[in-house]
C-alpha cells in the first residue's frame, strides 16, 4: 500500500456506498468525493443530533434516503446508480440497542445484506462487493488471543450474532451466485473505531463529549474491557485498498481481511476515557456507570497481519495521535469551524501519512 494512488483508481470510478449517513460512511464518502469518485448513496436519515453527515454535507453529490430492509427500493437505487464497485457499511451497528430490538438488528444486518446481494445480481456493471462486518463476529471464549481471519464466527448479544450471520450470507453469495468471478464479494472487520463527528449513543467518545459539555464524569458500563481502539480512517484506508485490489486482482485475494491497530494500542475502554480527558484537560473524566448491564466481552483484540501481507496495509496512527486527531475535531466544532472544510483536512493530512509512515503530524486545534 505505500506510494498507493488512489486517486487514479477512485477518479470517476462508479460506487455505492449503503450508510452514508453514518460515522464511518460519511468519512468515507467525503474520502471517495475528494478522491474524484462518483458515489451514489443510500441510507436512513442522520440518527443523531447533530450529525456529520449535516455537518459536514454534503457527503455525496446522490443521497437517498431508504432502509436496506425495503428490497425493493434499494434494488432500484442500484439499478439507477449502474455501480462499479459497492461499499456496504448501512447497519444496526451497536451492541446495547440490539439488546433492545433483537428483530430489527437481525432485519437490517442479515436481510439488509440479503436485499443489497439481490440488487447486485441484477446488475451487471457491479465487479466488486466490499461488505463491512465488525470485529464482533468471532466467537470470544474470553482467553484474550487476538482474532485472526481463520478463526470460527460466533456472537452471544444480537448485534455481535447478526453480523456473523452477514459473513455466512457473503460467504453463500459468493459460492452460489459469483463463483464465475463476474462480481468480487469479500468483507471486512475493522476494530473499535473512534474520530471526530460521532454523535452515537452508548459509544466512547460521544459519551464522553456530551458529559464534558454538562459539567460532569462519563458513566463507563465495563471500563477495564479492552479493545482494538483506532481512528475512523485506518480501516477506511484499508476498505479502499481492499476493494480496489479486489476489482483489479479478484481471483489472488482472500474473502475477507480484519483491519486493526497494533498490538501495543489495545487498551482499557478506561485508559483511552483518561487519554481523552488528560487532552481535553479534565481530571476526573469518568466514573461506573449504575446497575446491571447486558453482557459484552471483556477482551477483543484483533490481528491484521493478512492485510499487511496482502495489501501492504498498517495503521498510520498511535493510539495518542488516534486520540490528538479525535479531540482536535471536536475542539474545531466546538469552536465554529467549518467542519467540512476540517474533516476534508484531516484525510488530506492522512493520506501524507500513507506516503510517509515515518512520521505521525498531529493536526494542530483549530485555535
Amino acid at each position: 500500500m505505500e506510494g498507493l494512488d488512489l486517486t487514479a483508481f477512485w477518479q470517476r470510478r462508479r460506487v455505492l456506498v449503503t450508510g452514508h449517513t453514518g460515522f464511518k460512511g460519511a468519512w468515507l464518502c467525503l474520502w471517495l468525493e475528494r478522491l474524484g469518485a462518483e458515489v451514489t448513496a443510500v441510507a436512513l436519515e442522520p440518527q443523531s443530533e447533530p450529525s456529520l453527515f449535516d455537518l459536514a454535507g454534503p457527503v455525496t453529490a446522490e443521497s437517498n434516503f431508504a432502509d436496506i430492509v425495503d428490497g425493493e427500493r434499494l434494488a432500484e437505487i442500484t439499478r439507477r446508480a449502474q455501480p462499479e464497485i459497492v461499499l456496504h457499511l448501512a447497519a444496526q451497528a451497536l451492541v446495547r440497542p440490539s439488546y433492545a430490538d433483537p428483530a430489527g438488528t437481525f432485519a437490517t444486518n442479515i436481510m439488509g445484506t440479503v436485499n443489497l446481494l439481490e440488487a447486485v445480481r441484477q446488475v451487471p456493471s457491479v465487479r466488486t462487493v466490499l461488505v463491512v462486518t465488525s470485529d464482533k463476529v468471532y466467537a470470544n471464549d474470553g482467553a484474550g488471543r487476538p482474532f485472526d481471519e481463520g478463526d470460527r464466527l460466533g456472537g452471544h448479544d444480537p448485534y455481535s450474532a447478526s453480523k456473523a450471520c452477514a459473513e455466512l450470507v457473503c460467504q453463500s453469495y459468493a459460492k452460489s451466485f459469483f463463483g464465475d468471478g463476474r462480481v468480487a464479494l469479500a468483507t471486512a472487520r475493522a476494530g473499535n473505531v473512534i474520530g471526530g463527528g460521532d454523535w452515537a449513543q452508548d459509544r466512547l467518545v460521544p459519551d464522553i463529549v456530551r458529559a464534558l459539555g454538562q459539567g460532569r464524569p462519563a458513566e463507563l458500563r465495563y471500563p477495564q474491557a479492552v479493545r482494538p481502539w483506532q481512528h475512523v480512517l485506518e480501516p477506511l484506508s484499508g476498505y479502499l485498498a481492499y476493494a480496489q485490489a479486489l476489482y483489479e486482482r479478484t481471483r489472488d485475494m482472500p474473502e475477507t481481511l480484519n483491519f486493526g491497530p497494533d498490538a501495543s494500542d489495545f487498551a482499557t475502554v478506561a485508559e483511552l476515557a483518561e487519554q481523552l480527558g488528560h487532552r481535553f484537560g479534565v481530571n476526573d473524566i469518568w466514573k461506573q456507570a449504575p446497575g446491571e448491564h447486558p453482557a459484552e466481552a471483556p477482551v477483543l483484540t484483533l490481528t491484521s497481519h493478512r492485510a499487511g501481507e496482502v495489501l501492504g496495509w498498517h495503521p498510520r496512527l498511535d493510539r495518542a495521535a488516534t486520540v490528538a486527531w479525535t479531540a482536535n475535531w471536536y475542539d474545531a466544532h466546538r469552536q465554529g469551524a467549518d467542519m467540512r472544510k476540517f474533516t476534508l483536512s484531516q484525510i488530506a493530512a492522512y493520506e501524507e501519512l500513507m506516503h510517509d509512515h515515518a512520521s505521525m503530524p498531529v493536526l494542530p486545534s483549530a485555535g
